[in-house]
């Protein structure tokens, strides 16, 4: 990069870098540290959210997506439009759990349930979200070498040290910086003020992709080159495609129901009021425009670069290039890596016209004869098999930082390298913080007596453990491989958690009967389904195919994997595979979801001795605090409707207008218009894949390029805003030394007296 880039890049980071700096004065105690004073409002909120969302993981596992499918099974994505926007809208988990005032999720736990389960559960958590986050800072590490071109090793003060951990420690410093100085109330802050980073730097991105390649002749034309069954835009001709497909989606559709609440974290209670913390849920909608087509863009540079006839030559010098680097990391024989270069290096041009060449598919595509290569390379032993699933992980992870280093000019260089590294400080701190609050807050507090942890202490404790698990996402990053898509591999690893978690925090906040004896079970049974998936889907290539194959099991086993996936067929298919464990990380998690859910339904229905008073958890009716009184609606035939989608007597005139807008572009527009009205046409109508392509350009570019342009402006001014409203808050309130997540008998130790005083009158 030029000198220009690197000011594009530095500056807008130390910017950041000083603003966690100066947050550290309004520190005063516990609640400060870990849900940022309670005082936050929706704007700071809503744009904090995303900036920790948009993470360069989160961008390459979208990438890796949709050049495996292209973007025709998004439009049977847009069923979860109505689900998404009722829960939003009416505050589903949302408004409850902000309404127990728990500081975190294991404090919940213990005042829903018991100490023991609090303590446990929390633990599995945060072991779970590590390891489904450790790869993000080698993926950062992998990303950075590449697109700056830095050398393999570097030497510092006489020692060869490699470049992958020096740039890994930075990263991952960089983030216990921010959380070491302010915690939580350092995260929201400089995650609100990057997100109004990202608004114009993401519009810039938009118009110089859409300028660069001709939406009909190239992007159409690349992904319309697909074989039957396996379309890239016609969402009626997917039957085929594997991993991510309809029964992905519909296993999808299960969690948002589920999991709903599974991941919050002290930054769900940092709202000022649960009503700020659901309008920023709502505001989440049209935030969520803005991320998505950022994302589509990319995903879509990508594939028509990788696949078209016109970009053929850029694409062989992409693939080889990224071979040659791989081949650095895996193979460290000079003579042996010198062959597997040559031989990556003869492989021609991938060049097939639409209609003339045979067209691409998931199994005969331009990349897959790379994969081959390295196959041949590594063996069919366990040994090369491993090798060559790590082959082909770094091989997709890398074609972002390649496409985009072969085709951005000066100054977009350095504004996509900014980009990038304030994705990983956003997701890195709040991953950090996540686990390290966890386990301080669920898993050490529990431990201590009221009144015998001092605040000072408490938040000495949690910054400890920020710095032990930045020392396991180091060393998880230098010796952990990934062997299969992001998302699959995340979804596994944190399934330990997700797998059984949903029933008890779900029924937790909104039924009387839940027991901890089922919660127990619930969480033990999806934690050991998944447990077993990954042990399975870690040694599959390297010790379980091998032991089938000298055992000549292979066959027999494979005619039984296929016969218990037949009535699924062919949405769910365990085919046997040298490579890849036959059930994938989706199959396995709605296999955990279903069985925990059943029995914490009927654990705790066997169980269940006299209703928990939910009342008394939720702060309602004579439970209610100051400040937080919630008035009481009643159902009648003229406010059904906005009872429906969530509007009560505490929103404003410019909130009902909020709520309305949402509810009209989601509901009545994306699902309405762009989704029923075309699904029921296409019964009596066989559309053709160039209306496919058209429809794909304004569903997914026009219309929410617009709203990105409007939101751009919006958020940014609304966050500029709250984030005044909230240093002033800060400046004015006053710090409750037992307001630090402890609970005593089901109620936080901060109300217990108020409590107890309420239930004697």
């Amino acid at each position: 990069m030029s000198y220009i880039d690197w000011i594009i890049t530095i500056v807008p980071v130390c910017m950041i870098l000083f603003l966690g700096w100066y947050v550290r004065r309004y520190i005063t105690g516990v609640s400060d540290y870990t849900v940022a004073g309670r005082v936050c409002h929706r704007y700071v909120l809503s744009a904090g959210d995303m900036a920790a969302g948009l993470g360069l993981v989160t961008l390459v596992a979208y990438v890796e997506v949709h050049y495996k499918t292209g973007f025709a099974l998004t439009f049977w994505q847009t069923l979860a439009i109505p689900l998404g926007i009722m829960l939003g809208l009416t505050g589903y988990c949302t408004y409850r759990f902000r309404e127990t005032r728990a500081m975190s999720m294991g404090q919940f736990l213990e005042m829903r349930y018991s100490r023991r389960l609090r303590i446990f559960s929390c633990f599995l958590r945060s072991i779970a979200e590590m390891m489904a986050n450790v790869i993000m800072p080698a993926l950062a590490a992998r990303f950075f070498i590449y697109y700056l071109g830095l050398p393999e090793y570097i030497v510092l003060a006489g020692f060869t040290i490699p470049t992958f951990m020096v740039v890994v420690t930075i990263t991952l410093s960089l983030a216990l910086y921010l959380i070491y100085i302010g915690g939580q109330l350092s995260i929201v802050v400089t995650d609100a003020m990057q997100s109004i980073f990202f608004f114009p730097t993401i519009i810039v991105f938009i118009i110089f992709v859409l300028t660069k390649f001709s939406w009909s002749t190239e992007i159409v034309d690349a992904m319309s080159n697909r074989v039957a069954k396996e379309s890239f835009l016609n969402p009626f001709d997917i039957s085929e495609l594997r991993d991510f497909n309809v029964f992905m989606l519909l296993v999808t559709f299960g969690g948002m129901l589920l999991h709903r609440a599974s991941g919050y974290t002290g930054g769900q209670s940092a709202a000022k009021s649960a009503h700020e913390a659901k309008m920023a849920s709502i505001l989440s909608t049209w935030r969520g425009a803005f991320t998505t087509v950022f994302y589509v863009v990319i995903a879509i540079m990508i594939i028509t670069i990788m696949n078209h006839k016109n970009y053929a030559g850029e694409a062989k010098v992409i693939r080889d290039k990224i071979s040659t680097h791989i081949a650095n990391e895996l193979i460290s024989d000079p003579s042996e890596r010198s062959r597997f270069i040559d031989k990556i290096k003869a492989i021609p041009e991938q060049k097939r016209t639409r209609g003339v060449d045979a067209p691409f598919s998931q199994t005969d595509n331009p990349d897959e004869i790379y994969f081959q290569a390295a196959q041949e390379s590594f063996g069919l032993d366990g040994k090369g098999s491993s090798k060559t699933q790590q082959f082909k992980t770094i091989f997709r992870q890398l074609m972002l930082p390649a496409a985009m280093k072969e085709i951005l000019p000066t100054g977009l260089a350095g504004l996509f390298c900014m980009l990038i590294l304030l994705f990983i400080l956003s997701t890195d701190d709040s991953r950090i913080y996540s686990a390290s609050s966890t386990l301080v807050q669920d898993c050490v507090v529990p431990f201590y007596k009221t009144g015998k942890l001092s605040p000072e202490k408490h938040i000495f404790y949690i910054r400890l453990m920020s710095i032990v698990v930045v020392i396991f996402f180091l060393l998880g990053s230098l010796f952990m491989a990934q062997l299969d898509y992001i998302n699959l591999f995340i979804n596994v690893m944190y399934g330990m958690w997700l797998g059984g978690c949903g029933p008890m925090i779900i029924f937790g906040l909104y039924s009387r009967f839940g027991t901890t004896a089922g919660a127990w079970c619930s969480l033990l049974a999806g934690m050991s389904i998944n447990l077993s998936g990954i042990l399975l889907q870690r040694n599959w290539a390297a010790h379980i195919y091998p032991w089938l194959e000298r055992h000549e099991l292979v066959e027999p086993v494979g005619r039984m994997l296929e016969a218990m996936s037949a009535p699924l067929s062919p949405y769910v298919v365990w085919k046997m595979n040298r490579l890849k464990f036959p059930v994938n990380s989706y199959e396995i998690y709605v296999i955990a979801m279903l069985t925990s859910l059943g029995l914490y339904c009927t654990v705790s229905y066997l169980t269940c001795k006299e209703p928990f008073n939910l009342e008394r958890m939720l702060h309602r009716g004579k439970y209610a605090i100051e400040g937080e009184k919630k008035i009481k609606v009643e159902w009648s035939f003229r406010n059904v409707f906005t009872k429906i989608i969530g509007i009560t007597p505490e929103y404003t005139t410019g909130d009902k207008i909020i709520a309305y807008s949402v509810f009209c572009y989601a509901i009545i527009y994306r699902f309405g218009i762009t989704f029923l009205l075309v699904a029921i046409a296409s019964i009596f109508y066989k559309f053709s894949i160039d209306f496919w392509g058209n429809y794909f350009l304004v569903t997914f570019l026009i219309v929410p390029g617009t709203v990105a342009f409007i939101t751009a402006f919006w958020f940014g001014i609304g966050a500029l805003i709250d984030l005044k409203k909230l240093f002033r808050d800060l400046a004015n309130r006053k710090a409750n030394p037992l307001d630090n997540g402890m609970v005593d008998g089901h109620v936080a130790v901060a109300e217990k007296l108020l409590m107890e005083k309420i239930e004697s009158k």
